[in-house]
């Protein structure tokens, strides 16, 4: 089972909407909110978790009495200890939530001005010649970076020395783009004839 939502309502992005959210989640997650200056980092972590448990609660079982608490890998990933994958990201239009009962990745970003810089160190030579042939390079790149990024994630690595070859064939992703509200995501499954990513 899989389960994606994307969260792009940020009017409700306010000081009232913190505080009371601080009351609905762990003391771990109370504190890691509060190390973020601002109040979009507070409001993001504070959401992705209760989008999070809503999801863990309403699909996979979990406990709704009960509060997450994380466990972190090697690099720093986040589990729950013998819960379902999950992976969150955020950017400044929207917020991710991806879980599943196999290990699974995403990422979100908004479109936005790409230095050259930023392309020739993250992209390889086709997906760069790719991105410059494109009718939309900020888009194009995006998507990439969204696909790598995902996979990365899925693989709990994160973003490493090997963004360039992150999409070597290890991962199934599949991207969708918000034109609108300018954000693109994408979510990464193993390479698998019999999964297919869902609920997209």
């Amino acid at each position: 089972m899989q389960k994606v939502i994307i969260f792009d309502d940020m009017s409700q992005c306010t000081k009232e909407t913190v505080q009371k959210m601080l009351t609905l989640v762990s003391e771990q997650r109370r504190q890691q909110a509060m190390q973020f200056k601002h109040l979009f980092g507070q409001f993001a972590c504070l959401k992705a978790y209760i989008i999070l448990k809503d999801i863990l609660t309403n699909f996979f079982g979990f406990n709704e009495k009960g509060h997450i608490y994380f466990n972190y890998g090697k690099y720093g990933k986040p589990y729950i200890i013998d819960g379902p994958h999950f992976s969150i990201s955020h950017c400044r239009e929207a917020i991710a939530v991806a879980v599943s009962n196999t290990p699974i990745g995403i990422d979100i970003e908004n479109v936005r001005h790409i230095s050259e810089e930023l392309i020739k160190k993250t992209m390889n030579n086709a997906e760069q010649k790719m991105i410059e042939e494109s009718s939309n390079r900020e888009e194009a790149f995006i998507t990439i970076w969204t696909k790598k990024e995902a996979v990365l994630k899925m693989h709990g690595t994160g973003i490493n020395d090997n963004i360039i070859n992150a999409l070597d064939g290890s991962a199934e992703t599949k991207t969708i783009s918000h034109k609108e509200k300018r954000y693109i995501y994408s979510v990464a499954t193993p390479t698998n004839k019999n999964q297919t990513i869902t609920d997209l």
